[in-house]
């Protein structure tokens, strides 16, 4: 299923996962797919809901076996970009064959895990790499952690994504630990967020949203239109039961965003984030 022609931009999605169970999944992991999520089956999600490109995001549970994304990116090359799980002593050359796949760049899923100190020696050539390469890092940890980890990055000038809203507990008020310093950090033009899971807020359904709401003004205030993304966070794993994409696709509508955020969401500032050099139909 080769693609090789490029395609209008009508809308990205920019955090969506591919797996199967049949894979080698990573023996300390948090979570176990009963279920495949196949690139035919996203591909699908994104036709129906109008939207033509996305960036696959490998899954924590697969470690640092990224084969099957890299599969799927070979699969198509013009729509699909992908973040990967890396070792810190990978090789340039891996990268570099990693980069000419459409890998743009990598996940540090740090849920669960100890906090690493990034100013250690020991990180020095693969942030070294990331930067030359001008992939992202993209950070998934809760919210009163990111501010720290952001400040030990930013002197690198490495690009750096935050997943999922930074993570934030839509239980409490914005003045909860992280969450202002996120956004004084937003000020700096270095960091992106992804306007994203939003029913992993840890509230209701209600109070998710109204969350979210809330937050994606602030957010518009502090990142600006171009350092904010959308995805669906496809398939939505400990959720599959409650959520689909459908469900994301109406999570968005209902932030109630204006023509000029939806179409930076959507299509701008994905773009130009993740190297979607493409002609515009929005």
């Amino acid at each position: 299923m080769s693609e090789t022609c490029s395609a209008p931009i009508t809308g990205i999605d920019s955090h969506a996962h591919v797996f199967s169970r049949e894979l080698n999944l990573a023996a300390a992991r948090r979570y176990t797919p009963g279920y495949d999520a196949t690139l035919v089956q996203y591909l699908k999600h994104l036709q129906t809901h109008g939207l033509s490109h996305g960036v696959l995001v490998q899954p924590s549970f697969l470690g640092t076996d990224n084969s099957y994304l890299l599969a799927a990116l070979r699969q198509a090359p013009a729509k699909l970009r992908g973040v990967v799980v890396l070792e810190r002593d990978v090789s340039r050359d891996t990268l570099n064959d990693m980069a000419r796949l459409g890998v743009v760049g990598v996940r540090l899923n740090l849920m669960g895990k100890s906090l690493p100190d990034f100013r250690d020696a020991a990180w020095n050539d693969f942030f070294g790499h990331i930067a030359e390469l001008e992939w992202h890092v993209e950070l998934h940890r809760h919210v009163e952690d990111l501010p720290g980890l952001i400040r030990q990055l930013m002197p690198l000038n490495i690009k750096i994504v935050i997943d999922h809203f930074g993570r934030p507990d839509a239980r409490l008020d914005f003045d909860q630990p992280g969450f202002s310093e996120l956004l004084e950090l937003g000020l700096s033009g270095q960091v992106w967020m992804k306007v994203s899971g939003i029913y992993r807020l840890a509230g209701t359904q209600q109070q998710n949203l109204k969350f979210a709401r809330t937050a994606l003004l602030l957010l518009v205030q502090s990142f600006g239109l171009r350092r904010l993304v959308w995805g669906s966070d496809w398939p939505h794993t400990q959720h599959e039961d409650s959520v689909g994409f459908g469900t994301v696709v109406e999570q968005l509508q209902a932030l109630e965003c204006s023509t000029q955020l939806m179409r930076s969401l959507l299509v701008e500032a994905p773009r130009e984030l993740f190297g979607f050099d493409l002609p515009v139909s929005y």
